[in-house]
């Protein structure tokens, strides 16, 4: 045989083989264009109610049943433990209405409640308040004494006693500050330092509130723990809030060691919306045991952090104020622990009443001011 002969035979051997391989094979997947498809698949009376495999039949490539069900929340096949992953098979969460959204998934609910309740109202509340306290330090001044200071003291506050709420106020101030800059820092402070700058602020500032947290919490407890006492509803504190403690008037309404308004910072602001925030902030940084950490979960806790955390700072910023520029030496007791008598008799006659009587040392803690051994108060 030659040559030319055995490629021959060859090609036709090959040719037979592969016909033969051309009938044996499965037929191609048949495939239709969706805007081919007959305008009447849409009249059957299920059609809305189809799943993804019944609506490929009329109309090829149409996914929608599938989407529709993935848009509604419903949990598909997953291989991440349970334990480890609770949404795992959970693309968009289900429908929801938060307080302020409309019904809608969880995460876009969360979203317009953020940007359309939280931060613009918030933002503008906390405007007005540190506005109206502008106005009234311009308008009212510093709360002065009507008598000369004595030069007798009173110790109003210990050194422990300063030590817990200097501390717990250092760490309120930088959670307070970084949490601002987080939450409106892109709309004055991103256009004049730039991305980039901003950036490394925002990525500090974030540091600094997760290591203040922990610090505020501890703080927290102890200050609570240690004031509690003084600040439990006396006789006479309703009349305080009536009269609004005297401030528009010449004389201040009697009353203990700390007055109503006092009171109601520490059982409205520090008692309640503090826990509130630790234990809003707890749950964000994943720290409470046994709880499913799902989205919805850290969504609605953000809400509340948010809202109590507002309403902390308006409140505290009254308190501040009072306690610095609006009241003539307030800020000397937190300082040195110490008051003049005058200030004692005329912010809070019944504890100088107390005091003068002899049912609350005039000196708690063991030296005085200067670091000397403290005598009684004289009078």
């Amino acid at each position: 045989m030659t040559m030319r002969s055995l490629i021959t035979t060859l090609c036709v051997a090959l040719g037979t083989l592969g016909s033969v391989c051309a009938q044996t094979q499965a037929p191609p997947v048949q495939s239709a264009n969706i805007m081919d498809v007959q305008p009447d698949a849409t009249t059957d009376p299920n059609y809305a109610k189809q799943t993804n495999g019944e609506r490929s039949k009329v109309q090829p490539g149409n996914n929608a049943p599938m989407w529709r069900q993935v848009g509604a929340g419903v949990t598909g096949t997953s291989s991440l433990p349970k334990s480890e992953a609770p949404e795992a098979g959970n693309l968009i969460q289900p429908f929801v209405q938060y307080p302020g959204s409309r019904v809608t998934n969880a995460g876009e609910a969360w979203r317009q409640v953020r940007n359309n309740w939280l931060i613009p109202y918030g933002g503008s509340f906390i405007l007005i308040v540190l506005g109206a306290i502008a106005v009234f330090y311009w308008r009212v001044g510093s709360i002065k004494l009507h008598d000369k200071p004595t030069g007798r003291l009173i110790e109003r506050f210990t050194p422990f006693e300063r030590s817990a709420h200097m501390i717990n106020a250092a760490a309120f101030s930088v959670l307070a500050i970084s949490g601002l800059v987080m939450a409106f820092g892109q709309f004055f402070l991103l256009p004049v330092m730039g991305t980039t700058l901003f950036g490394w602020l925002a990525y500090v500032l974030k540091n600094a509130h997760n290591f203040a947290g922990p610090l505020f919490a501890v703080s927290l407890v102890i200050v609570i723990g240690t004031f509690i006492k003084d600040n439990l509803p006396a006789k006479g504190d309703l009349n305080w809030l009536l009269k609004g403690g005297g401030m528009f008037s010449e004389h201040e309404v009697k009353s203990g060691r700390f007055n109503a308004g006092e009171k109601v910072v520490f059982w409205g602001g520090v008692f309640v919306l503090g826990l509130v925030v630790v234990a809003s902030g707890l749950v964000m940084d994943k720290l409470v045991p046994g709880l499913d950490y799902t989205r919805s979960t850290m969504q609605i806790a953000h809400m509340v952090h948010s809202v109590s955390n507002i309403l902390m700072i308006v409140m505290f910023m009254g308190h501040i104020y009072l306690g610095t520029l609006g009241t003539e030496g307030a800020f000397q007791g937190i300082q040195t622990g110490y008051v003049d008598e005058t200030w004692a008799r005329e912010h809070h006659e019944l504890w100088y009443d107390d005091v003068k009587s002899g049912k609350i040392p005039a000196q708690r803690s063991a030296s005085g001011p200067s670091g000397v051994p403290a005598s009684p108060l004289q009078t």
